[in-house]
């Protein structure tokens, strides 16, 4: 299979999956052979499911030739982030304390991703329990547009394996930013859900009121389609919320006329590099000239969104790890264990502060969403960040306030977001943006990202492996 297959859009494989121009079989096959050939360069993958995979995609073959067709994922081979459960599979979360559990079921998504034909390549690497750095033993995946920058955290191999053409989609987590993150640092796009969209249930758990899981896609459309599957109520889940799925794959085909999407020109600007502002502008280009409507807003301060995240994600990560930690202290790495100290040290009062501040932004957000249909804003105010400058985070607190300043507040409030690549930088980095909606409004985030991406190609840039291997 060519590079040009490799790196089709899902929506795309799925039409000639559809018709039998391509069958699930030689396409797995493929991904798996490619995996092998260069996977072990850029460590995206820790488990890789080969004997399931294909026998998924002889099933789906087998069901295409019958004529039942499950949707567009049937046939599409696709990853999962190793905190997502998968039965009788090594499901370790970026840790080694959890390296030999075997799920005795799959997780809610992973049954959903299933029952619609989808073929599971495997579990691909993350950060230790989905916090900021991984443990020491584990090998960061490697950012396939170049080595020595930032590969994100802490969905990083999903955004890797899917930027490199090593799956056709993947599933990530989100709680202060780790879907937006990777997808920006990869030229790919993300969707966060609302919280609660998506069930949690059979998910490793890292922060339970701000985790989110979802969709990293080549495409907006895609990752409608991927949202539209393994979203829903799940009695296992009695916080997934009630409300009905919408097609969002319809959603995809609309145009943006009339949509009022709001711009906090300030909070756009202040302190934000020229690259990424200059990005910002032709974005607004584009959509205007799409026929859409800007409104100029002003954002509420998330000064207090930024500094409580840590503390609240600690809490109740300590509650997560209750179980192991401390009793098990010595196998945690020393930066989730300092965050597990901290999450044990916050005191009742403090935590309830923090919980107040949450639902008074989550309100003032809420009303934002009356007079505006989206938000514009960067996924991060600086360009393509490098190893060396992210090795340097524990040593520059501004540096970390910067980096969570567009992305934790959503967590903390819940509101869905999609980030996207929109520009280069000078060296031919992706650089991103985000739109944000209203809770639960998916799906103007596919009509929009839909539509910026049929007028642009910035979603269709692909990164030159060969180059960065030859370094």
């Amino acid at each position: 299979m060519t590079d040009a297959l490799h790196y089709l859009e899902l929506t795309d494989l799925a039409a000639r999956l559809k018709t039998r121009e391509l069958s699930s079989l030689d396409v797995t096959r493929s991904q798996l052979d490619r995996i092998n050939a260069i996977d072990s360069e850029l460590g995206s993958y820790v488990h890789v499911m080969a004997e399931t995979a294909i026998t998924e995609a002889k099933a789906a073959d087998a069901e295409l030739a019958r004529g039942k067709y499950r949707g567009p994922l049937h046939g599409v081979p696709i990853a999962l982030k190793d905190l997502i459960w998968t039965k009788g599979v090594p499901t370790a979360a970026g840790t080694t304390l959890h390296r030999d559990f075997r799920p005795h079921e799959d997780a809610t998504v992973v049954r959903r991703l299933k029952d619609a034909g989808a073929v599971v390549l495997g579990k691909v690497q993350l950060t230790e329990g989905a916090y900021s750095d991984h443990h020491p033993s584990v090998t960061p995946p490697k950012n396939p547009w170049n080595p020595d920058y930032w590969p994100g955290i802490s969905s990083s191999g999903a955004a890797v394996a899917t930027a490199a053409g090593l799956c056709f989609g993947s599933l990530g987590s989100d709680t202060g930013g780790s879907i937006r993150w990777p997808c920006a640092a990869n030229g790919l796009t993300g969707l966060k859900p609302s919280w609660g969209r998506v069930s949690r249930h059979g998910t490793f758990e890292l922060a339970a009121t701000l985790d989110h899981v979802g969709p990293i896609c080549r495409s907006a459309t895609d990752a409608g389609v991927l949202l539209g599957v393994i979203a829903g109520h799940d009695v296992n889940d009695p916080t997934s919320l009630l409300d009905p799925v919408p097609d969002y794959l319809a959603a995809a085909t609309h145009d943006v006329q009339g949509l009022r999407i709001g711009v906090d020109a300030a909070w756009n600007s202040d302190d934000v590099d020229v690259a990424t502002h200059r990005v910002l502008a032709d974005v607004i280009d584009v959509f205007r000239t799409l026929g859409a409507d800007f409104v100029d807003i002003r954002f509420p301060d998330v000064t207090d969104a930024i500094a409580d995240w840590a503390p609240n994600c600690a809490v109740e990560a300590a509650n997560a790890h209750e179980v192991t930690y401390p009793a098990r202290k010595s196998e945690y790495g020393p930066v989730l264990a300092s965050v597990l100290e901290a999450g044990r040290a916050l005191s009742a009062l403090d935590y309830q502060k923090i919980l107040l501040r949450r639902l008074s932004l989550r309100g003032r957000v809420a009303a934002l969403f009356e007079t505006i249909d989206l938000l514009l804003i960067p996924a991060h105010p600086f360009p393509p960040i490098t190893l060396a400058m992210i090795q340097t985070l524990g040593e520059q607190p501004d540096l970390i306030v910067k980096l969570q300043r567009y992305t934790c507040a959503f967590d903390m409030t819940g509101h869905p977001t999609m980030t996207l690549p929109g520009g280069a930088s000078k060296d031919g980095l992706p650089i991103a943006f985000q739109i944000v909606a209203a809770h639960l409004d998916e799906t103007t985030l596919v009509r929009a990202g839909a539509a910026f991406q049929r007028a642009t190609s910035w979603h269709r840039r692909h990164p030159s492996l060969t180059a960065w291997r030859q370094q």
